[in-house]
């Protein structure tokens, strides 16, 4: 089995490929579609992947809210602008977050949002980030006179925006363009990208056609997105995220697992993840079947390393070079029986190049059966 390393899942994006704004309808974006019992590429519309499902399918998303995780504040009176990037809460009102300048926020450091947050640096950890703790000084608690009733969570709210990669620089998007329409529990730093192209009308008409859909959750992190930077796949340190995989959620897949329709056996019924997060969970929980689980997830899965254990299909976005996502996708491909998931991976980037597709999150999607 070859040995696959980091610079091996690189190419080439020119800037013009990344798409800085959603399409609207959201179906109407572009989805190339691999077929890899044939070796045989489609070129499609969103709305069209009802073509490609079948009675009994199962549809697995994710559910999770993306928080308006970025924060800026100060830069008035010749002061440079300040950056708070949340990241995740380690405990109540404690958060670890990205910060720049970093020689603003060293470890001890007080800081002002606005009059009704204030933070203070806890730590500054090996990484660069820091675990910094936020505060309403005007709740009735004896700092002020002054009262509010905001609670911390409400406030980050009021302050933050939406929190878009760093190579989105020009979007006109509004906050509800970056959630996907199924979206429910807040805790994401990122979308779920995949899920982007649903909308209501698509969902229904996916339904009307007896495919199932299962919402599982996973909190996607900053760490998702970013470039690997060790050469050995080995040697990289994989991020961890948030999960919750319900008895719903386990009792429904494991009836499509057996190929079971309504209590009836029937033919083997697929089981097609939307997005990479959504298979993070799956290919987490599955030990001889289903079970309700929830915790951290910090599964790496890569070419030759990975024995998929329960997707069929895969619905995704079109992934940065040497990211952890182009990694999944091509191992994917190796599942499906693709000799050299990586050159096939890369080719396939070439075809959606060739053919104008819109690259990373408000991008055009692929789907591989």
């Amino acid at each position: 089995m070859k040995e696959y390393r980091t610079s091996d899942f690189d190419y080439v994006l020119p800037k013009s490929f990344i798409a800085q704004n959603p399409v609207t309808p959201r179906d109407s974006s572009k989805m190339l579609v691999y077929d890899t019992a044939n070796d045989k590429i489609y070129h499609k519309h969103f709305r069209d992947i009802v073509e490609y499902l079948k009675t009994g399918d199962t549809l697995v998303v994710n559910r999770s809210r993306v928080i308006p995780a970025r924060i800026l504040f100060g830069g008035h009176f010749g002061k440079p602008q300040k950056e708070i990037f949340l990241l995740k809460e380690e405990s109540e009102n404690i958060f670890n977050v990205l910060v720049k300048p970093g020689r603003l926020f060293l470890d001890g450091k007080s800081f002002i949002v606005a009059p009704d947050l204030h933070g203070e640096v806890l730590e500054i950890l090996e990484d660069g980030t820091r675990n910094v703790k936020f505060w309403n000084p005007m709740a009735e608690d004896g700092f002020s006179t002054e009262v509010s009733d905001s609670t911390v969570h409400e406030l980050l709210e009021k302050y933050g925006r939406a929190p878009l990669p760093p190579y989105i620089k020009e979007s006109t998007a509004d906050f509800s363009q970056y959630q996907t329409v199924y979206a429910k529990e807040k805790g994401s730093v990122a979308a779920p990208t995949a899920g982007l192209h649903f909308t209501p009308a698509l969902i229904s008409k996916i339904r009307g056609v007896g495919v199932n859909m299962q919402e599982v959750l996973l909190h996607v992190g900053r760490g998702t997105f970013l470039p690997v930077s060790t050469e050995k796949l080995t040697e990289h340190k994989m991020h961890s995220e948030f999960y919750v995989f319900s008895k719903e959620n386990a009792d429904a897949l494991n009836e499509a697992k057996n190929g079971i329709i309504g209590g009836a056996k029937n033919h083997s019924n697929r089981i097609i993840a939307v997005g990479t997060t959504s298979v993070r969970v799956l290919e987490s929980v599955y030990d001889n079947g289903f079970e309700p689980k929830s915790g951290e997830t910090d599964i790496f899965i890569y070419p030759g390393k990975h024995e998929w254990k329960t997707v069929s299909g895969l619905i995704t976005n079109f992934h940065l070079p040497k990211s952890t996502l182009i990694m999944l996708v091509a191992s994917f491909l190796e599942h499906k029986g693709v000799k050299d998931p990586v050159a096939k991976i890369l080719s396939l980037y070439e075809v959606a190049k060739e053919n104008n597709y819109r690259f990373f999150s408000f991008g055009d999607a692929m789907m591989i059966i």
